[in-house]
């Protein structure tokens, strides 16, 4: 059976899309610079990526991590611009969110059942169903397990979850923290430590509020009283937790810290960090670029002497001070210059992984090198893999492996600019075999295997099967002729046992999976018995976006969304399993509340398709192409990719078959769900070059669209621009910058709506934070504005909302409003001026609100699924 067909040119079947531009309560940025001015992250989250580049002319030649970094890019810019954010701001806002009293009413969980993405139901032209990824949830990034069958996931940003029977059946047990983010996970000594803030480097990874240890993980839940130390490792992300003579090391984004782990009174100490006048209080420390100065990646600790201690140190992109760093005699830590091949200048130091064999006799260390990310080797940034045999951190190390070899070794990745380790700075993981020094996993993009000590490899767990000629889209073929793999992007690894069956377990952009430690392989290399681990009791998917429609065949309403790296989710009336009908990110969503199954799904930089039947089909398609039941109609912005990585999309509020698309152009189509063709748009308006639209709303044909561009804290510019769709009467409104009160801001404009019954009543919804924590000029304060006379004046309705990021509002047709952030949901009364907490959602972002065909309230959160409230009490 032939490979998919590739519909439209910048629709990527083979999608690494690790960090698509989708909400959280912390943006990790993935911008250009590594110098003085680079764009920081909220709290003063220190990561960003590569210098970008123009992706190619569109079509698979490779571009998809560049995708991941750009996402990553303008995710983060939505939340920093017009300039930088200094620690603290995160929990001002969460405490002030308690402070607010509640509507009442209790949320539902919508999506809290599995989802296939292999679902067969939906073989249509841009599923990726079949795939072999089966039953997935979100990322995750870090995992324990023991010998009796406990496994602990910690998830991107919806907390740790807890199984009893190794693997399934899960448990969260951390919803009372602040932090739902997971750095890191450890059990030592029958205790469970969760570092808290994702170390990703990714555009929704979450800062963190310190280092927690539950001293009773196979029973307990986590509380606030279970912090180790003070605030020292606040607002930081927590990369590592390694063990070793008595202590507990942290690898952080603010250098090397320690604490006894078993005393655990008292604060945590310092051990290292590189420029330390960067850190808080230093005389450096509001230095732009202080974030960027004390990174740190991976603790190794000699275990024939623990007081030697090797420390890998470095930003993912490069900076003078990456390497590695010891102790030399008078007790003071200096530069390693010298390891044998493991490399030790900045410029080969990146983003490094260790993992020891358990009786010592081995070290093996993944390096990430900064001189090839930055554009030194297009088709990878993984240095390699290296190997020290004499089980001491300090080698001597040799080389074992490096991308070109792993490329070769039955991994789907060998294309140009698309091979293994194209993304070494966002995947890595080691695991050995603790019975056998030489039987070692290491996770990139895909699992790779060695059972001999790294001489030679297999890809267990291969990339999408559509890059193999077993790939089919036959219903009753679930992963076509291949067997289940895992999904792609791995982060998280760990070695536990059940029922005396020892397993490999591994968390990924999918969740988590597990295979026997010495499981099978076909005669490709490729794993034969790859278990999904994602049985629908956990739900740590990351949504972006949420559609709602009466579900005509079946009754109740067809609830859809957009998903980081795992397409769009469609739920029916009587389903028991969501499938998967749209592959890749899922982005922005349309959907006709008359009916669920006229949907327009988003992927990315404006790429759109249409389905009016929930994209349900057999694979017929793929030899009579009129069988197609999705079609793709992406604006032009998408061809020349002149829109944001994740573009708005609405429909006219008092007429639906007319849609406001933004990019740089405010493009307009009449047609509805009956639009075939991407010539039936029409542009409404140009924004100008290096303008995008950040948010579109229209009501009987008049149109607002608030831009920026250039959309970083260099040179950071935004407005709104207001028109009628059939292209007439277009002009900007003028926004003064000054940051006066009752000023719109000078900051990323996130959402607009409009008053059901009148178009020159319009709500505006700021991202980012108040001046008091943001520097730039004109940064100002308030998060939510009214005007009554179409924007031409504006007054801030924020009132006592929190100072936190604002991503979407909703205009009821009682006059009342909900605003979506990235610490829940708000509401304010018709006629009151107070907000309201709405109910009480895990403490995990939310990006987008809609209001479903039956009267509910539906939010998109990322990192915990979909919800509903019943809004008819409060109203």
């Amino acid at each position: 059976m032939r490979a998919p067909t590739r519909r439209h040119r910048t629709r990527r079947w083979l999608t690494i899309c690790a960090a698509a531009a989708s909400a959280a309560l912390v943006a990790v940025p993935a911008t250009a610079a590594s110098g003085p001015g680079a764009a920081l992250g909220p709290y003063g989250n220190p990561y960003r990526a590569h210098t970008m580049k123009p992706l190619d002319d569109g079509g698979d030649k490779g571009g998809e991590a560049d995708e991941i970094a750009e996402g990553a890019a303008q995710y983060a810019e939505a939340r920093t611009s017009p300039g930088t954010l200094t620690p603290g701001a995160y929990g001002a806002a969460w405490n002030a969110l308690n402070r607010l009293p509640s509507t009442g009413g209790a949320w539902r969980h919508v999506t809290g059942l599995t989802y296939n993405s292999d679902d067969p139901r939906y073989r249509d032209t841009d599923s990726n169903s079949s795939g072999g990824y089966g039953d997935v949830t979100g990322r995750t990034a870090a995992l324990a397990a023991d010998r009796d069958g406990y496994v602990y996931a910690g998830s991107a940003g919806g907390g740790v979850w807890r199984s009893r029977t190794g693997g399934g059946h899960w448990q969260p047990i951390s919803d009372a923290l602040p932090s739902q983010s997971t750095g890191a996970l450890a059990l030592d000594h029958g205790h469970l430590w969760l570092g808290t803030g994702e170390a990703t480097t990714n555009s929704d990874a979450f800062l963190g509020s310190g280092v927690y240890v539950l001293s009773d993980p196979r029973h307990g839940t986590f509380t606030a009283r279970d912090r180790v130390g003070g605030t020292e490792l606040d607002s930081t992300t927590v990369h590592q937790l390694r063990f070793g003579g008595g202590r507990v090391w942290a690898a952080t984004s603010r250098g090397v810290w320690s604490h006894s782990s078993t005393d655990l009174r008292g604060p945590w100490k310092l051990e290292f960090a590189p420029n330390p006048s960067y850190l808080p209080g230093g005389s450096h420390a509001g230095d732009p670029a202080a974030p960027y100065k004390n990174i740190t990646n991976d603790i190794a600790i000699d275990p024939k002497d623990p007081a030697k201690v090797l420390l890998a140190v470095g930003w993912r992109s490069g900076d003078d001070y990456n390497g590695f760093y010891a102790k030399d005699t008078s007790d003071s830590w200096q530069r390693v210059n010298a390891l044998g091949d493991l490399p030790t200048t900045s410029t080969q130091v990146g983003e490094v992984t260790f993992a020891r064999a358990a009786d010592g006799s081995r070290y093996y260390a993944i390096d990430e090198s900064p001189a090839q990310l930055t554009g030194g080797d297009p088709n990878s940034s993984l240095a390699g893999i290296f190997v020290s045999a004499s089980g001491s951190p300090f080698g001597p190390w040799t080389k074992v492996t490096d991308y070109k070899a792993l490329s070769g070794d039955g991994s789907a990745l060998t294309s140009a600019k698309d091979m293994v380790g194209i993304q070494a700075w966002y995947n890595q993981f080691l695991q050995v075999d603790p019975n056998d020094p030489k039987h070692v996993y290491a996770g990139l993009e895909e699992v790779h295997e060695s059972k001999d000590g790294g001489a030679t490899w297999s890809a267990v767990g291969p990339y999408w099967n559509f890059n193999f000629p077993c790939w089919s889209v036959d219903p009753a073929k679930q992963t076509g002729d291949c067997h289940q793999t895992t999904h792609s992007d791995q982060h998280a690894v760990t070695v536990g046992s059940y029922h005396g069956q020892t397993y490999l377990y591994v968390g990924n952009d999918g969740g988590i999976y597990r295979r026997p430690l010495n499981g099978s392989q076909d005669a490709s290399g490729h794993a034969t018995d790859w278990t999904s681990l994602n049985d629908g009791t956990i739900d740590t998917l990351q949504y972006y976006s949420v559609g709602v429609g009466t579900d005509r065949d079946f009754g109740g309403v067809a609830v859809n969304g957009g998903l980081q790296d795992n397409g769009q989710s469609m739920l029916r009336g009587r389903d028991k399993v969501m499938g998967s009908n749209f592959g890749g990110d899922g982005g922005d969503t349309l959907t006709d509340p008359a009916n669920g199954c006229d949907i327009a799904q988003e992927y990315v930089y404006l790429a759109l398709n249409v389905t009016q039947n929930c994209a349900v089909n057999n694979g017929a398609w793929a030899t009579d192409p009129t069988k197609a039941t999705s079609y793709s109609v992406a604006p032009p912005d998408n061809a020349s990719q002149e829109a944001r990585f994740i573009a708005p999309l609405t429909a006219d509020v008092q007429d639906g078959n007319t849609w406001i698309a933004g990019g740089r152009h405010i493009w307009v189509q009449t047609h509805g769900y009956a639009i075939r063709d991407p010539k039936e748009w029409t542009s409404a308006y140009d924004l100008g070059a290096g303008h995008v639209a950040t948010a579109v709303a229209a009501e009987g044909g008049k149109v607002y669209a608030a831009w920026c561009g250039p959309c970083d804290s260099k040179g950071f510019t935004r407005g709104i621009a207001v028109g009628n769709a059939d292209g007439t009467g277009w002009h900007q409104l003028g926004l003064p910058t000054t940051g006066a009160p009752g000023t719109v801001p000078d900051r990323y404009l996130a959402g607009l709506a409009l008053d059901p019954h009148d178009a020159n009543h319009v709500y505006l919804a700021v991202n980012g934070f108040s001046r008091h924590w943001t520097s730039g000029a004109g940064a100002g304060y308030g998060h939510l504005f009214e005007s009554r006379d179409g924007g031409y004046t504006w007054s801030d309705i924020s009132a006592n909302l929190p100072d936190v990021p604002a991503d979407s509002v909703l205009a009821l047709p009682s006059g009342g409003l909900v605003v979506a952030t990235d610490l829940g949901v708000l509401y304010r009364a018709p006629h009151a001026t107070r907000w309201e907490r709405v109910g009480r959602l895990p403490a995990v972002a939310v990006l987008q609100v809609k209001l479903g065909p039956d009267g509910r309230l539906y939010a998109a959160t990322h990192g915990r699924g979909i919800w509903s409230i019943d809004l008819r009490s409060c109203r």
